[in-house]
């Protein structure tokens, strides 16, 4: 554990968080925040202005502070070892990551995380079911302090109203919280600071002049429509038919109530008109007039509202679709194969009730993050998959790469070793079938070459006499042609033979190697020498004749050089 020396909540531990990420901010760095939302965060960092802690929320830090101080001899009962608060820093993939420690045992074993208690908390911790806004700060604290599990618990400092739970991270959890913090870098370094917008209030509208009509005994009418009119007519016209920002929009959703009062104005008076007379047809033509003009125009700001609220919906919607493809071309291209799977974000469902724009953009913008989080992870497992050590040369038994690039590493392993295993097994197999057809082959042509070698000799050779023709080599003689030698004497020219007799090992083929010359069984056996024994095709010799062969085709040799020379 690097442990910042810097006393919590310090000046000097302020500024040293600036230079961070910490641990408390991890979740609105993925969007999973219960309080704080990714834009802000953006928005906070590129600025450096943290948010002003007013007097409401210092009195909850308050509280909460007293709880954990009135807390810590709970947790080290529960632990069985004292605990002090620490900030530890760790540099991981080019991120620099900071976590405050509520508590951390001597032997940095085991960690402390305490909360302010709430009904609603407590009953996540018993049953164990924490928010991500929670065990996401924790996989930090763990990652940055190297501790095995954190004790986790919320109290208001007594054991009355106290629950804990431990918490353990993984391997995956740690690798989210790497990502989502790599894709916070990368849009903080192309951030572009908005304009922060107050919450619009529709601007004070003018009401219209009240509506006025009024019958005397002589059935005469006071009015003041014209005035009305005029007022209406100029009204109708400074209407904003182009709204672009929130506060356009909240002024003609005004500017329709405004008009909607009037309908109604324009109604009662008329109604007030009729229940003195029956009949004046030029008061109602003009409330008429007047009434349509309002009906027709208000309907056109509410259509107009809502027509471009969608519109810049749909903007907000289609450019963070478009960003989206372009992260992942970009990604294929690393790849160098489209092997991403098709990847949708869900823009529509994040906005599906929202009415502010702004509330739009940042919904809208956190689920864009979560997008190019979740596709750089699975472009990384590609990557891993694609260097796979031994994969290099077999690519033509990956035709399903498209598919199978997306296992986990160890499970991609495991398929590249099964296939090539098994394609090299095959490989040796025809490998050897293809070897063992070639020397069958040879064999057959060095049986016939040393076949028609015997055959030439022997026409070379006088015919046998009678006597020579009756008189057959004996099984202890040796017959050169027409010549017969006894194999005693033959032997003795040769060193004795070893005294234990071993089985016959020398093949035909391998006599004619040391030979330098090709053999038959037959002419062997012309000379004396049957095959002890056979395997498959081929024929076996006592290796301990061997220097017999050699002195018997010596002699051969010789005789037959003498008989061509007389």
């Amino acid at each position: 554990m690097n442990i910042a020396n810097v006393i919590p909540n310090s000046q000097e531990w302020l500024n040293l968080r600036k230079n961070y990420d910490t641990a408390s901010e991890a979740s609105a760095a993925l969007s999973l925040s219960k309080y704080t939302s990714r834009t802000a965060l953006l928005h906070q960092k590129f600025t450096g202005q943290a948010e002003e802690v007013g007097n409401a929320k210092q009195a909850v830090f308050d509280r909460g502070h007293s709880a954990e101080a009135m807390a810590r001899p709970l947790a080290e009962e529960i632990i069985g070892s004292e605990l002090y608060p620490v900030t530890a820093t760790l540099e991981v993939e080019g991120l620099k990551l900071l976590a405050s420690l509520d508590g951390a045992t001597m032997d940095e074993e085991i960690i402390w995380e305490h909360k302010l208690y709430s009904e609603s908390l407590a009953a996540d911790v018993r049953s164990v079911t924490l928010d991500p806004h929670y065990t996401i700060q924790m996989d930090q604290q763990l990652l940055v302090s190297g501790a095995k599990k954190c004790l986790f618990m919320t109290s208001d400092g007594t054991g009355e109203k106290m629950a804990w739970c431990w918490y353990e991270s993984t391997p995956e959890k740690r690798a989210t919280l790497i990502a989502g913090w790599k894709q916070f870098a990368i849009d903080l370094a192309a951030y572009v600071p908005v304009e922060v917008v107050i919450a619009p209030v529709a601007k004070p509208q003018m009401s219209l002049p009240a509506v006025s009509i009024q019958v005397n005994g002589s059935i005469a009418l006071v009015d003041n429509l014209q005035a009305f009119g005029a007022a209406l007519t100029a009204y109708v016209e400074r209407i904003n038919k182009e709204p672009e920002t929130d506060q356009d929009f909240a002024d003609l959703e005004a500017t329709a109530k405004t008009l909607k009062n009037a309908e109604e104005a324009l109604d009662a008076a008329e109604n007030g008109a009729l229940a003195q007379t029956e009949s004046i047809d030029s008061m109602r033509r003009t409330v008429g007039l007047y009434r349509e003009t309002v009906r027709t125009n208000r309907l056109l700001v509410e259509k107009l509202v809502k027509v471009e609220k969608e519109n810049r919906r749909t903007k907000i919607i289609n450019d963070a679709t478009t960003a989206l493809n372009a992260h992942i071309s970009a990604l294929q291209t690393r790849l160098g194969k489209p092997y991403l799977p098709v990847f949708q974000g869900e823009f529509q469902q994040v906005v599906k009730g929202l009415k502010s724009i702004d509330s739009m953009r940042d919904k809208v913008a956190n689920e864009l993050a979560r997008c190019k989080i979740e596709t750089n992870a699975t472009a990384d497992r590609i990557q891993i998959n694609l260097e796979t050590k031994g994969l290099q040369g077999y690519e033509f038994l990956f035709a399903d790469m498209a598919t199978i690039c997306l296992k986990a590493p160890d499970d991609f392993q495991n398929t590249v070793t099964a296939r090539i295993t098994a394609h090299e097994a095959k490989e040796a197999a025809r490998i050897e079938a293809e070897r063992e057809r070639i020397r069958a082959e040879e064999q057959v042509k060095a049986e016939a070459a040393a076949k028609a070698s015997a055959e030439a000799i022997a026409k070379t050779q006088p015919e046998p006499t009678a006597v020579e023709a009756v008189a057959p080599a004996k099984p202890d003689m040796v017959r050169f042609g027409s010549i017969v030698i006894p194999r005693e004497q033959i032997d003795k020219t040769w060193p004795a033979k070893p005294a234990t007799v071993t089985p016959p090992d020398l093949k035909l083929g391998q006599i004619a190697e040391r030979l330098g010359f090709a053999l038959t069984a037959d002419f062997l056996k012309s000379l004396g020498f049957e095959p002890a024994a056979t395997d498959k095709s081929a024929k076996l010799y006592h290796s301990k004749d061997f220097p017999a062969i050699c002195r018997v085709l010596i002699e051969h040799i010789e005789s037959v050089c003498e008989m061509q020379e007389a």
